[in-house]
């Protein structure tokens, strides 16, 4: 038997009556970007900054410490610096975003198109920072780490016992460990085996886990074989324990001061071309520098993994 028609208005012709609540778009690859919010920054005036060391253990300083004095003569000397100390150079990451001016102005409400278009393009500017702050190959922190400072894990997976010998390494208030999700919870893993569960913390409105009161950060940008999402289970990645802070001779973020967009980030309006086209200029300036070695740590080869039956 055929199903009765609806004597009523239908679906399709009401929908063409009814508003329509929009969201902004919805950009999938954004990430909280906790790198940049744990490490500290310093703004440049002129684009550059030199890391001026001293050469320490080749010209020391000796000192009388006595309660009865051996000699009238008082030591003597002076403490070198580095003649070629390192300079950093602001690198640049740039991207151009067309409007075309027509849709601008007709398709506006209730979201402004440029606003939009421009948003979208700092947010992925910033998502680039962040990967170039962990893996450029002049500054990222995954290259300038010492060799003195990298040590290996013990039998693959992140265990307890890994992250206390990269504290040893950092031991002058270390401030984060940087890691990818998957890295942190085979950690997570491997303390639950061992009976130890870390405590979580509240910070910068995210929630952590600690290991002896380190909060371990994560990030896509701390790759694994390679990739941010790798699609299967095993794979090798690092973990890193940093120090930050100029104060502290950590590691310290660096950008250009003055600029418009806010931190480095400068937006140059260029105009409209003869097809009615309006085109902006994009560039973030940014780097890092490591002001003493003993400011980072580098667990490497740590396999994500290994799972457990804990039955």
């Amino acid at each position: 038997m055929a199903e009765p028609k609806t004597n009523a208005l239908g679906n399709y012709a009401a929908y063409q009556l009814a508003d329509v609540v929009k969201t902004r778009p919805q950009f999938g690859l954004l990430t909280p970007r906790w790198t940049t919010k744990f490490l500290r920054f310093k703004g440049l005036d002129s684009g550059i900054y030199r890391v001026n060391k001293v050469l320490e253990g080749e010209t020391p300083l000796e000192a009388l410490c006595s309660t009865e004095r051996k000699s009238d003569v008082i030591p003597q000397g002076y403490v070198g610096y580095e003649s070629a100390p390192r300079e950093y150079v602001l690198n640049n990451i740039s991207t151009i975003v067309n409007v075309d001016s027509r849709i601008e102005d007709v398709f506006s409400s209730p979201y402004d198109q440029t606003k939009e278009q421009l948003a979208l393009a700092v947010e992925s500017l910033r998502e680039r920072q962040e990967s170039q702050l962990i893996n450029n190959d002049d500054y990222g922190l995954l290259k300038n780490a010492a060799d003195s400072q990298r040590i290996s894990t013990r039998n693959g997976a992140p265990t307890p016992d890994d992250l206390d010998e990269l504290i040893s390494k950092v031991w002058k208030e270390p401030d984060f460990f940087l890691a990818h999700p998957r890295a942190i919870a085979a950690f997570e893993r491997e303390c639950t085996r061992r009976g130890v569960p870390p405590v979580t913390a509240d910070i910068y409105g995210g929630r952590f886990i600690l290991w002896r009161g380190i909060p371990l950060v994560p990030t896509d940008k701390m790759f694994v074989d390679g990739l941010k999402n790798p699609k299967g289970k095993t794979g090798k990645t690092n973990i890193l324990l940093i120090r930050t802070g100029e104060e502290k001779r950590g590691v310290v973020g660096l950008y250009q001061e003055g600029l418009d967009g806010g931190r480095g980030l400068s937006i140059r309006y260029r105009g409209v071309n003869d097809l009615g086209v309006a085109s902006y200029l994009l560039n973030l300036y940014c780097s890092a520098a490591v002001l003493a070695d003993d400011a980072l740590a580098v667990l490497e080869d740590v396999e994500v993994g290994e799972y457990y039956d804990y039955k």
